[in-house]
């Protein structure tokens, strides 16, 4: 069964830099923090980020390998990234993360879409396992927002 978690955010920034900011993920330490659901992301393809670049975020419950799966400059990024979860006997959850930025009066709306699909060794833990990616989702939207409108 797959998921999905859609969160917003309007940000006082021109599309096109809101834009550059998602998608070099060479800068990623430079505008979002680590939390306990992503330590950073580390092993990236070398520049220029385009589709099929490659990356590896870290995080207490697993790790993510992901992949640069479409790029619309500057309207669309898309990511998939499965995370393997420890323990590993856990399975996988798939996860496919969309980054749409559209003009918005004089700045941008960043639209974050998640969907997952979540193993059915875990069901049960499924309400915490989107409750975690919703909080991230929202994380990670703001400190763009922060950072990009200083």
């Amino acid at each position: 069964m797959t998921t999905t978690i859609e969160r917003h955010v309007d940000i006082a920034a021109a599309p096109e830099a809101v834009f550059d900011l998602v998608a070099h993920l060479h800068d990623y330490g430079r505008w979002l923090p680590s939390s306990g659901d992503y330590e950073g992301t580390s092993e990236i393809s070398p520049p220029p980020v385009a589709v099929g670049t490659t990356y590896v975020e870290h995080s207490r419950r697993g790790v993510r390998h992901g992949r640069v799966i479409a790029l619309d400059r500057p309207a669309r990024i898309a990511f998939r990234q499965p995370m393997t979860l420890r323990p590993q006997v856990a399975g996988t959850i798939d996860s496919t993360v969309t980054m749409s930025v559209a003009a918005k009066g004089v700045g941008a709306r960043v639209t974050r879409t998640v969907e997952l699909g979540i193993p059915r060794r875990i069901a049960l833990a499924r309400g915490l396992i989107v409750g975690r990616y919703a909080r991230e989702s929202e994380r990670m939207l703001q400190a763009l927002k922060a950072f990009a409108e200083r």
